[in-house]
């Protein structure tokens, strides 16, 4: 599907978990973070980065995007990971081929996302971060 490093999210923990220098970046949209809530690593000793990939009211692709990663204190080729997270694993990629393209990297995306598609009940939440038991928190 892409050409960056898809990882499922307990995959996409234990990379966080295991080097201190990754950063879990969730680029979906503030109405988001605020209305489904945010993934958790503050065991791990850090927060998330939280930059939108789409702007929330106008749902095109964020201009500001790489300025506002750089300014959130990653940089291009400092040799971080960082691992892409949005509702589904599908706006995660776009940007972490942008990210990439800008001399970010390595660079993850995490598949099903924070939670996951539509399951057979017209609900999401069957798959993804949450659905994994992995800790998140409302804002």
């Amino acid at each position: 599907m892409s050409d960056i490093d898809d990882l499922t999210p307990r995959e996409a923990w234990d990379l966080l978990a295991s080097d201190e220098r990754a950063v879990l970046v969730d680029v979906r949209t503030a109405g988001e973070w605020q209305q489904i809530g945010v993934p958790d690593t503050a065991d791990l000793g850090r927060e998330p980065l939280f930059v939108e990939w789409l702007d929330g009211t106008t749902h095109a692709v964020n201009p500001q995007f790489l300025d506002q990663l750089a300014l959130a204190g990653v940089q291009p080729g400092d040799g971080r990971d960082l691992v892409f997270l949005c509702r589904s694993g599908v706006r995660s990629v776009a940007a972490g081929l942008a990210a990439q393209a800008a001399g970010y990297g390595p660079v993850h995306n995490v598949l099903q996302g924070f939670e996951g598609d539509v399951g057979p009940d017209g609900q999401r939440g069957h798959t993804g971060w949450r659905a994994d038991g992995l800790p998140w928190r409302q804002v």
